[in-house]
């Protein structure tokens, strides 16, 4: 079975091109993929494992030779075949993809660990930062200024594109600590004997097919749909492995680059689950209240298990050392009187915190703490209760030589509590903006006030909202009849004010509201908080509001509006000043996923782009009156048609003068599982947000783009919408194209989200959620979100003869790509995109579209536009081939070739019978789990 010896490199005729350093990566995969032929061979018998071998070997033929006949016999095979057959060649390639990716994920630590074991610094990382930061003279001091003033925060949302079973990536992470070992015992090779070697690399082989046969063995899809409580417990999952663990490190590290400097607490970690209602009738209050009682529960078990291990750690006697005074006085109130810890004061001083966090995990959640305390204590207040606590044992431990007691477990737990308190992450409220209205509009009449709210302008709107909001009566009539969407709203709020008194000011800071288009859509958000008493005083007097009114600006429309609402909005009696005594932050989203639906990639990148400067002017004109934070909140998918693509380039990229220390951004999908499954790994990409923040912030020019550069983004970014929009929208029957050649039907049939794939349940582009748009173009291998129209903008731009003649306006792009951030990192992704595309098997897909002069039409202007837009990267980059300034992913993605191109072919193959109306339920599941397949291949395909 080839694939599994050399899946690596296609043949080992391909083995030249990877460097020796890859060596170790090779032979992971190779490892893997012969445990996973044996596992194959054994639980199906020889005939399933050759079947998969020959599917393989014509696969390989058809992409590396463009041969025929190997595509029709393919075809021949596969038609040949039971549903069930097809399904076991499906998931043998789907896993070979998973532990693929688990391979070049132990690789990617690997070279990380020898890069700095070297001394060779890797962009995005902490050290190359510091190295850049002192180089341009900035010092320590300025440098932790800075952080005082700063707020990162990435934010895992739930969506439906994540596909993996928390069973499968449980399994996953039992591999990759398994591959760990395995470095682990390689590097003493030196000091072992060959037979000893040999053995335990035989024994740690023997692992890795356990847990392969586990993999196996387990269902790999869902049975039902996901639901809003196995999303929020997917989500827990990562805090558990990496991010209770990792961010402390995270700040760790950064206190050894600052000296004598104190490190403020900046980073802190969002959440979309339990509180994002848009679209999702499945988050209710009782969702909300779970998600909280949930995380609350994780944070205060991970200090439970840390304050006891503290507790057998720290076992010094009195009658060998001397503790502070305020140390005495923690263990005197500690309920421990056991004979045996009476002269260990720091062991009974623990006791007594861990008696006081077993009661708060009973007050807050319900839960019980094992090993149980040694006797009940009250619960703590709040979170800062318990850090004062544990300074108490960390003070006393510097003031007594004994300072390095308290670096292994102690500083991380304090750094830990401070960053994650009682509520773990911040927890986002999100509706749609005419769910408010309506709920306003029900308000209002019950309560006599304006009978016809919805069919007031926007102007009547305002100012009724604003003598509501200067008006200490509430609206709400008891007895009242409201509607359940009136109900469940308020609820909401309510809910949202009864956590933030149960689990602290940061379980709920953040409001965000989708389709924001109006002034009027902000304020029904801030009067539904002062009718439930989030909003505090009246607005033109002392008002205070607990929850941040966030807009979210989504299609193209709404980021040219964006800077006139927010002007208007501060503009209204009493907003400003509230806005100040509520801590003084802004936060706007601003959506990726829509605004690329609606106008394309380009038009999307500088909509955003010119939206952000937009606003960091207008809230730079509000300085004189006492400055207001401005926070951009970039709703990136893990698509470059999402605004995905690497984070480190894409914060540089930023506008000038529109970072400043602050930024949140979503982590959306399979993508959260890629960053953050592997503690090393997410550590790496939690580097990479500090990092780029900080040297964005300190080394950034405030000076603007020039002007040249400005207008010619503009022209490209007209041509390139019209191209776009002409074929998405214009061109008749791209809507019949879109569902016949992808598998976007299949997609909306999928358990891999709790929410449906269209807002209205319609089959409008219009309507249909922006991921799975995305997803199913993925899944096609077409990725037309990523890169459709820049080829028809370029070459609209050059035929300009404003512009220039001859060689002149390429000299301008190639300007742009050297000297620009923003354009060169667009398209640095554009490159990446089309790497990721093929034609060829797009051609496959649009065979499933009945009409044959639609699919002709369609697919002869989307192969077309992506010729043009590959000889336009081309000329600009000065890059005859895609990635050629990234050969590690080319050659990544290359080497997925052999898994993935039968996962597509045995699709198209189960497609094709399933909507000719096979009812075999298998066929569904085939389709089904190469959907899983080909999203776990191409990593960052939602």
């Amino acid at each position: 079975m080839k694939f599994v010896h050399d899946g690596y490199d296609h043949d080992r005729d391909h083995d030249h091109a990877a460097p020796a350093s890859a060596q170790p990566l090779v032979e992971d995969i190779r490892l893997l993929g012969r445990l996973l032929g044996d596992v194959i061979r054994e639980q199906e018998g020889e005939d399933a494992y050759k079947l998969v071998e020959q599917v393989r070997q014509l696969a390989v033929a058809f992409r590396r030779d463009d041969d025929t006949q190997a595509d029709q016999d393919l075809k021949a095979l596969l038609h040949g075949q039971s549903a069930l057959m097809l399904v076991c060649i499906v998931r043998a390639f789907t896993y070979f993809s998973l532990l693929a990716n688990l391979a070049e994920d132990r690789h990617y630590i690997r070279r990380r660990l020898a890069h700095e074991r070297a001394g060779d610094v890797r962009e995005g990382s902490l050290d190359a930062m510091m190295a850049r930061l002192r180089g341009a003279g900035i010092a320590a001091d300025r440098i932790a200024a800075t952080l005082r003033e700063s707020h990162v925060s990435p934010v895992l949302t739930a969506h439906p594109t994540e596909v993996q079973r928390k069973s499968i990536l449980d399994a996953q992470r039992a591999i990759a600590q398994l591959l760990a070992e395995r470095d682990a015992i390689r590097a003493g090779e030196a000091d072992a004997a060959g037979g000893v070697l040999a053995r335990a690399l035989d024994a740690n082989a023997a692992r890795l097919r356990g847990r392969i046969i586990q993999l196996w063995t387990t269902r790999l899809l869902r049975m039902s749909r996901l639901t809003v409580v196995d999303e929020i417990e997917n989500a827990l999952s990562y805090y558990q492995t990496t991010f209770l663990r990792e961010i402390p490190r995270l700040y760790a590290s950064l206190e050894r680059e600052l000296p004598g400097q104190s490190v403020a607490t900046f980073f802190r970690m969002g959440q979309w689950i339990g509180g994002d209602r848009d679209g999702n009738p499945n988050v209710t209050a009782d969702t909300l209240r779970y998600a909280l009682r949930r995380q609350s529960e994780t944070a205060l078990r991970h200090y439970l298990s840390e304050t006891h291990q503290l507790g057998g750690e720290l076992s010094m006697s009195d009658y060998l050392i001397d503790v502070s005074p305020a140390l005495r006085a923690l263990a005197d109130r500690s309920p421990d009187e056991s004979l045996h810890r009476r002269d260990e004061p720091y062991r009974k001083a623990l006791s007594g915190i861990y008696a006081r966090l077993a009661a708060t995990l009973q007050a807050l959640t319900g839960a019980e703490a094992a090993p149980h305390p040694v006797a009940p204590l009250a619960p703590y207040a709040c979170a800062e209760d318990f850090l004062d606590d544990l300074n108490v044992v960390a003070q006393s431990l510097e003031s007594h030589r004994a300072g390095e007691l308290a670096v292994e477990r102690l500083h991380p737990l304090i750094r830990a509590a401070s960053v994650f308190g009682f509520h773990l992450a911040t927890v986002d409220l999100r509706q749609s903006s005419d769910k408010h209205e309506a709920v306003v509009a029900e308000l209002f009449a019950a309560a006599r006030v304006e009978p016809a709210y919805a069919k007031l302008d926007e102007d009547a709107r305002v100012a009724a909202l604003l003598r509501q909001l200067n008006d200490p009566r509430p609206l709400r009539i008891p007895g009242a009849d409201y509607s359940e969407l009136a109900r469940s709203e308020l609820a909401i709020f309510e809910t949202a004010r009864a956590m933030l008194e149960r689990y602290g000011r940061h379980a709920i800071r953040h409001y965000i509201i989708s389709h924001t288009e109006t002034v009027s859509d902000l304020l029904e958000v801030l009067l539904l908080q002062k009718e439930v008493g989030l909003l505090q005083g009246l607005l033109n007097e002392e008002a205070r509001a607990d929850l941040i009114v966030v807009p979210l600006f989504e299609t193209i429309e709404d980021l040219r509006n964006a800077t006139d609402i927010m002007r208007r909005f501060y503009a209204l009696p009493g907003i400003f000043e509230m806005v100040r005594r509520s801590g003084g932050e802004q936060d706007i989203m601003l959506g990726y996923s829509d605004s690329n639906k609606d106008g394309g990639i380009f038009t999307s990148n500088w909509e955003l782009y010119r939206a952000e400067i937009a606003l960091a002017r207008l809230f730079e004109e509000y300085e004189g009156r006492g400055a207001i934070k401005l926070r951009m909140f970039h709703g990136r998918g893990g698509t470059v048609g999402r605004g995905g693509g690497p984070s480190y380039q894409a914060i540089l990229a930023q506008p000038p003068g529109t970072v400043r220390g602050q930024l949140r951004l979503t982590e959306q999908g399979e993508v959260i599982a890629s960053k953050y499954t592997n503690a090393d790994i997410g550590r790496r990409n939690l580097e990479t947000l500090v990092a780029a923040t900080l040297e964005a912030t300190l080394l950034q020019s405030d000076a603007p783009a020039p002007a040249r550069f400005l207008a010619a983004a503009a022209a490209l970014s007209d041509a390139s919408m019209k191209a776009y929009r002409r074929l998405v929208y214009e061109t008749p029957g791209f809507r019949e194209y879109f569902f016949g050649s992808t598998p976007i039907r299949e997609i909306a049939g999928l358990n891999i989200g709790s929410r449906p794939a269209s807002r209205t349940g319609s089959q409008k582009i219009e309507d249909l959620r922006a991921i799975p748009w995305g997803f199913s173009w993925g899944q096609c291998r077409v990725t037309l979100p990523g890169w459709y129209g820049f080829g028809s903008a370029v070459q609209a731009f050059v035929e300009d003869p404003a512009h220039g003649q001859g060689d002149e306006p390429w000299e301008w792009l190639r300007a742009m790509y050297r000297d620009w951030p923003f354009f060169r990192t667009l398209l640095s992704n554009l490159d990446m995109v089309l790497a990721k595309s093929d034609l060829a098997l797009a051609s496959r897909y649009a065979e499933l579209v009945e009409d044959r002069q639609l699919r002709g039409t369609v697919f002869s202007e989307i192969e077309a536009e992506w010729r043009r837009t590959a000889q336009a990267l081309s000329r600009i980059t000065g890059d005859a081939e895609r990635l050629a300034r990234n050969p590690a992913l080319a050659r990544s993605i290359s080497h997925r070739y052999p898994y993935l191109d039968p996962l597509h072919h045995v699709q198209l193959e189960l497609m094709r019978r399933y909507r000719a109306g096979g009812h075999d339920p298998v066929l569904k599941t085939g389709i089904h789990i190469t959907i899983n397949g080909i999203a776990a291949g191409l990593r960052n395909s939602g």
